[in-house]
């Protein structure tokens, strides 16, 4: 009779010992792992997604990657489909608006973006964009991304009364604005920075 692998029900990081008694251990879902990636991604880059690291980290065999991913790729496929969606979440909370606050929600936009609160996001949104200029796969993801965000800022401009020309210059402007703020040390530039990036955002969004 042909002898047929099957593969165990147990992941790895919880399989038995040699008389199969469960010893659980520590138990890692896809998420898990992802969220460990992404951790790492933020800290070393692309070029430190290994998955003998990523192992060690979550104190796992490589066995327990490899149940729960094809590969390396699979994983990293995984890590873009969560940020991707991650982002569109936050897109679609910060920029939701009631008729007639059209201008309040684009000055909360822009005080949510340029406040740079969160360095991990940072840290990571820069990390993915850098991954982008190296794999196709990345730069899609990237690119869906930036134009979910400009035609959600388009359509308040274009709420708030401005034409779609406009409406998509001014959307332009005002991711061209925080992020290029977020990369740059400008905290010497002026000894009252909240009233300098007031004046900022009401040129910005100004009718």
């Amino acid at each position: 009779m042909e002898n047929k692998t099957v593969k165990s029900p147990v992941p790895p990081e919880i399989e038995t010992t040699a008389d199969r008694r469960r010893v659980p251990r520590t138990q890692l879902d896809p998420g898990r792992w992802v969220a460990a990636a992404i951790d790492v991604l933020a800290r070393e880059g692309i070029a430190g997604l290994r998955v003998e690291v990523l192992a060690k980290r979550c104190g796992v065999t490589k066995g327990s990657f490899y149940w729960h991913f094809k590969d390396r790729r699979a994983l990293f496929a995984a890590v873009l489909e969560h940020w991707k969606l991650g982002r569109i979440r936050d897109i679609e909370k910060t920029t939701a608006f009631t008729p007639g606050e059209e201008f309040a929600r684009l000055n909360y936009v822009i005080e949510v973006y340029g406040a740079n609160r969160n360095r991990k996001g940072m840290d990571i949104e820069l990390a993915i964009r850098d991954w982008a200029r190296h794999d196709a796969g990345a730069a899609a993801v990237v690119e869906a991304v930036d134009l979910y965000r400009l035609e959600c800022t388009r359509k308040l401009f274009v709420a708030a009364g401005m034409s779609d020309g406009e409406a998509k210059s001014r959307s332009l402007l005002l991711y061209a604005c925080v992020f290029g703020l977020s990369l740059m040390h400008y905290d010497p530039f002026d000894s009252n920075l909240p009233q300098l990036k007031q004046r900022i955002a009401e040129r910005i969004v100004a009718a």
